[in-house]
């Protein structure tokens, strides 16, 4: 790291990205560059908090949404922020602005300052320092190693607080390009096949998703897109054998789950629980590449009663065949005796249970 020039690096980042970028030296800023002129640095209110992230890469959300990343090696770190996702309104930043102790005269350069800043996704801002933290670091890491490695971010049981909408600037419409469409239909082709290994792979060096703006409210938009994403999902799913009901029924479990969190960190390692969930569900019913019909409604009966005793006549009775019929039918497009089949997915089912969760042997 001596024959690097820290400041020319963050001046690139700073004119690539257009957001500030600051360096700190055993914690005393010895750098600051930004392409648009603010009366006071907005980070000033919030820089001990983000100075004790203690990771190579890390993130941290104001109370507004906005965010901030960071990248630390040895006694340097190299903050950058603030961005978001929507343009922030003329009240927010009010708001920030008198926080900061902003002088009256200056709030509306601070104002016009602010929202001129680049609004871009937190993904976009993470990879981009990815790349810095490579160099400087040595680390390859990608979305997955930053955003959904840290269990304190996640707690299922958080309750929202009361938020008020904010109404942005007609610019937030075109904030960012989409470009969802390739990246929707791969993610979906992997949930409706069950490819458990390649999503974790796909995930592991995901791009950044520029879904647009359907809020004004960065918290609203993003449990919009997580809806979108469980409606996209549980029906990929569903072509893929699972049983729609059930798709719909995990489908608004985790959208309820969603309405509870006040933290869109949170919301992107649900969604992300949400996509590998629909994935190894679609992977359980399917149990091979070209499942037949038969074969998949077989699979769905064996789910809803796992845990009662599964008997061929009782099956037969559901899929309104002959208990001969079925278990010759099954064993010709299978290549399985039915019996045998009922026994592995429970044996399945128990392995699972025993490696994931707390629940006794018996």
């Amino acid at each position: 790291m001596e024959n690097l020039d820290m400041n020319y690096i963050c001046g690139a980042i700073g004119n690539l990205s257009g957001i500030p970028v600051r360096i700190f030296e055993e914690n005393k800023q010895i750098f600051y560059y930004s392409l648009v002129t603010l009366p006071k640095d907005p980070a000033e209110i919030y820089i001990d908090e983000i100075l004790k992230l203690s990771n190579s890469i890390g993130y941290f959300f104001t109370e507004q949404f906005h965010y901030y990343g960071i990248i630390n090696t040895e006694n340097i770190k190299i903050v950058v922020g603030p961005s978001a996702r929507v343009v922030p309104s003329d009240q927010e930043l009010r708001r920030l602005a008198f926080n900061l102790d902003v002088a009256p005269a200056d709030v509306p350069n601070f104002i016009s300052g602010m929202k001129s800043i680049s609004h871009m996704p937190l993904e976009s801002v993470l990879q981009m320092l990815s790349v810095i933290n490579y160099v400087l670091n040595g680390e390859k890491k990608g979305l997955k190693d930053i955003m959904l490695s840290d269990p304190d971010h996640f707690d299922m049981e958080s309750e929202e607080n009361s938020f008020s909408r904010s109404s942005a600037s007609d610019d937030a419409q075109t904030a960012y390009p989409h470009n969802t469409y390739d990246i929707e239909q791969a993610l979906m082709h992997m949930i409706e096949t069950g490819q458990g290994a390649a999503l974790e792979e796909w995930i592991s060096s995901a791009p950044a998703v520029r879904a647009g703006v359907l809020s004004e409210n960065q918290l609203r938009q993003e449990k919009n897109t997580f809806i979108v994403t469980a409606a996209l999902a549980s029906r990929a799913a569903i072509r893929g054998g699972l049983d729609a009901d059930d798709a719909f029924s995990l489908s608004d479990s985790y959208i309820q789950k969603c309405e509870l969190m006040n933290d869109p960190v949170q919301i992107s390692q649900l969604q992300y629980n949400m996509i590998k969930e629909f994935t190894a569900l679609a992977a359980q019913i399917r149990g091979g590449e070209n499942p037949t019909q038969l074969e998949l409604d077989v699979s769905n009966y064996i789910r809803h009663h796992m845990s009662e005793a599964i008997t061929v006549d009782d099956m037969a009775k559901e899929l309104y065949m002959s208990r001969s019929y079925l278990s010759r039918k099954f064993k010709e497009v299978s290549g399985q005796d039915l019996s045998d089949f009922i026994m592995r997915k429970k044996i399945e089912e128990a392995s699972y249970l025993l490696e994931s969760t707390n629940k006794p042997l018996s």
